[in-house]
């Protein structure tokens, strides 16, 4: 059935611009060149009996956040940040508890309720209190009016940004929890949903953790599919996906003995013409430590191989740019294509099992760890109308009425 209030021109324009960057050809040869970084470079998959053999343990971190509003003026919102860690293919207790089940480390607000500015205020400041977040401003030694990139009012204008920038702001300060964790040795990784190029904090005091964490030997890698990149290469992936396939895979000296394991693995470093081609000259593509965002270098990665979904096997890797240019503080660009070689042949240690090919598997753990899903606000909510009717005494029926949501009666 068409829906009628969907004009036939408007489906037609996004089809069109869908084929258009689908099919648009950057000029990036499907072979590469071992002295051209934005070119194809090719390796052999970790073999699977030995990808929980690595010397390295994986963090991975992501946040979530959630609110309802409801019909009187009454909102509850709250927003979380966690880390897991998986040591040789087996999760390790990060958390002081003795759950036999969560051995995550995650962090909640208990300001949640929202009535009115202040409430929103509340919720800011709560968020520099946490200790994660207070440790992050012990390192900068600068106030969040000078780390920051919007003003406390800005922020706090409504209860979406609000929480959005509490999760981000969160996520950042874990990275130095982690970094600082008594078990995080040089060459451990802390893998984080998204990029390494948050807009909430100004670039300078970014660069300073991203130095921080090369200095310590720990590698920060952020992940992503949802990136205009994939649509702009497209075309471009498919092309390598082909040729290693269909031509390369038949001639490669595989160590792997079983052709049902041999997986030819790639990776290039994304040019600036693609880049601004997908971001329109915004200054987040930058490759430097100044005039840009945070402190990453975009990779586009193939990890795995999953058959006939070939668009879905590459990711957009943004490494920490002081592991890919270590002299970049010196003005030397000079690329370690060994550094940025072995940190992506070791993420193929967390490709190739568990529930989702292709992408790290403690990104989808910890993803499961911390969201905030309907059922939690049900939970919320639920444990609300319990301390409301026990402890406070409100009546049943005033109780269910601050509660209801006009939109699930009509």
């Amino acid at each position: 059935m068409t829906d009628s209030r969907v004009p036939d021109s408007a489906i037609e324009e996004v089809a069109k611009h869908i084929n258009s960057r689908s099919n648009k050809n950057h000029g990036i040869p499907v072979v590469g060149q071992e002295d051209n970084l934005e070119t194809p470079q090719v390796f052999e998959i970790v073999p699977f009996d030995q990808i929980d053999h690595g010397e390295n343990k994986f963090y991975a971190i992501d946040g979530s956040y959630n609110s309802e509003q409801f019909y009187n003026g009454l909102a509850i919102g709250i927003y979380t940040a966690g880390y897991v860690c998986f040591d040789k293919g087996v999760q390790i207790r990060m958390n002081s508890s003795d759950d036999p089940v969560i051995l995550g480390q995650s962090y909640y607000p208990r300001n949640i309720l929202i009535t009115d500015q202040n409430h929103l205020f509340a919720i800011y400041d709560e968020l520099l209190a946490l200790k994660p977040v207070k440790n992050l401003f012990d390192f900068f030694k600068q106030s969040s009016d000078e780390v920051f990139s919007y003003k406390r009012d800005q922020i706090c204008a409504n209860l979406s940004t609000l929480l959005g920038f509490c999760q981000e702001i969160l996520e950042i300060s874990l990275i130095f929890e982690v970094i600082n964790r008594s078990e995080t040795k040089p060459g451990d990784f802390i893998l984080r949903d998204g990029t390494l190029r948050p807009l909430q904090i100004k670039q300078e005091y970014l660069v300073q953790l991203g130095k921080y964490a090369h200095d310590k030997g720990v590698r920060i890698v952020a992940v992503t599919k949802k990136t205009p990149l994939k649509i702009e290469l497209s075309y471009t992936f498919k092309q390598i996906d082909n040729y290693l396939q269909d031509q390369l895979k038949q001639t490669y000296p595989f160590v792997e003995n079983n052709p049902k394991r041999q997986k030819l693995c790639c990776w290039f470093e994304i040019p600036d013409a693609v880049l601004k081609a997908a971001y329109k000259g915004d200054m987040f593509i930058k490759k430097a430590i100044q005039g840009g965002r945070g402190f990453g270098l975009f990779i586009a990665a193939r990890l795995d191989y999953v058959e006939k979904l070939q668009n879905y096997d590459w990711l957009v890797i943004d490494i920490n740019i002081f592991d890919a240019i270590p002299k970049i503080n010196e003005g030397d660009l000079v690329r370690d294509a060994q550094t940025i070689d072995s940190i992506l042949r070791e993420l193929t240690r967390l490709t190739q099992e568990h529930y989702i090919l292709g992408y790290p598997y403690p990104l989808c753990e910890v993803h499961n760890f911390v969201s905030l899903r309907r059922s939690f606000k049900d939970e919320i909510i639920a444990r609300l109308k319990f301390y409301l009717y026990k402890h406070q005494r409100m009546d049943n029926v005033d109780i269910e009425n601050l509660f209801i949501d006009t939109h699930d009666r009509f």
